[in-house]
């Protein structure tokens, strides 16, 4: 009933989150707030009544214009190339350029969008044509598409790289990690041309076992029926995944939450503030990031039961018993495939030496194909946007992606 009793809550939310929003949006085109201290604190509640609730839709990407090697700026065509049941593949390029290197971007399924990763795409898209995995929501997904599992987050990988073609680049953030290095390893042993001429991990639980976080201490401190019984839920019929058992979103974000609260509340009291103040610029940073970070998205029962107990429990790819579709995943298979790592020093979802392990499973690569990156300072969203993520990070990445083509 989990799901039921949050869906009842929500409903019963909505009116008031409704009115707020629409006496904000009369308060704001009247400008009453630009004279009025009473009327801009008015404003300010009635900003933190309308943000505080979950939605369920994607938030658009927005990727904006970058600027071209003269110095002009190029819109960024998005288009959807190809679709599965639970997955778009999106594509970024610059318009009007030509060939640039391929790169497959591999989202998280962790409860929020693929738009999480804007930032990223905002980055790579300057030099690369970026294909980003936009999971659908597991909620809207008829039963009759079938079920969902990590063999099919794996598998919708390889299949992606199939439509990139030889010489295309992959790239995980975070989860995927763990899919993205058995899908390259997968290929290799097959001999398949479109093996990936590089991999990309970044802050990822490749080894969990390694300076765990409360993340993966708190997946280690109850047995998987407990995770199976306590966490998840069934969609309810009102919703075209109608019986779909699954993790649902708002659980994973209030868990995320919790681990931050503190932080949280002070961004809200900051934001009222900032609006009470008149900084409207500030306000709308914050504003703009809640609006993203409660975008939420159910997960599929299979796959988060299969994750949390194959990666963060059982730690099967460290230990070389992570299987794909009945086989074992080698990840020694890679031998010419460039591997760069990155990690953040002050990660607290992803401890440093988890997404390092990678270097030492793939033994076959050579060194010289190899790469590790500590980004000293960054926390765990530091490692893949923001400052240090296009600054840092970034001019590493994209060498690694020059010299395996």
């Amino acid at each position: 009933m989990i799901y039921q009793t949050y869906q009842l809550i929500e409903d019963s939310s909505a009116a008031a989150r409704h009115v707020a929003r629409h006496a904000y949006a009369t308060l704001r085109h009247h400008h009453w707030d630009a004279h009025s201290p009473t009327v801009a604190r008015l404003l300010a509640g009635l900003e933190q009544v309308e943000l505080c609730g979950f939605t369920h839709e994607r938030p658009p990407f927005e990727i904006e214009p970058v600027t071209d090697s003269h110095g002009a700026l190029c819109p960024i065509d998005e288009e959807v190339v190809y679709k599965t049941d639970f997955c778009h593949l999106v594509r970024f390029r610059k318009a009007g350029t030509g060939e640039l290197p391929r790169l497959l971007l591999v989202a998280p399924m962790s409860g929020h969008f693929a738009t999480l990763l804007r930032g990223t795409v905002q980055t790579l898209v300057q030099d690369h044509e970026v294909y980003l995995t936009d999971w659908l929501n597991i909620r809207d997904i008829p039963a009759a598409s079938g079920e969902f599992d990590l063999d099919s987050y794996t598998g919708h990988i390889i299949e992606f790289m199939h439509h990139l073609g030889p010489g295309a680049h992959l790239m995980g953030v975070c989860q995927p990690t763990v899919s993205c290095l058995a899908a390259a390893a997968v290929m290799a042993e097959d001999g398949d041309p479109c093996t990936p001429a590089s991999l990309i991990l970044l802050a990822g639980p490749i080894d969990a076992r390694i300076n765990p976080t409360t993340v993966n201490d708190l997946a280690t401190s109850k047995p998987i029926e407990w995770f199976e019984q306590k966490l998840i839920g069934a969609v309810p019929f009102r919703y075209q995944g109608a019986g779909r058992k699954v993790y649902p979103g708002f659980l994973q974000l209030a868990a995320f939450m919790s681990m931050n609260s503190e932080r949280h509340r002070q961004s809200f009291r900051t934001l009222f503030d900032h609006r009470s103040n008149g900084e409207h610029d500030k306000a709308e940073a914050i504003r703009k990031f809640y609006r993203e970070y409660f975008a939420v998205m159910d997960l599929s029962a299979a796959f988060y039961i299969g994750t949390v107990r194959e990666v963060f429990q059982e730690h099967r790819l460290a230990r070389g018993l992570f299987r794909y579709r009945g086989r074992t995943v080698d990840p020694r298979a890679l031998r010419r495939t460039f591997l760069l790592t990155v990690e953040g020093e002050r990660d607290d979802i992803c401890g440093m030496g988890q997404t390092l392990a990678a270097q030492d499973l793939c033994r076959s690569v050579a060194p010289y194909r190899k790469m590790h990156h500590l980004q000293a300072g960054a926390g765990h969203y530091g490692v893949f946007s923001g400052k240090r993520w296009s600054h840092r990070i970034y001019p590493v990445v994209r060498s690694l992606i020059q010299d395996a083509a």
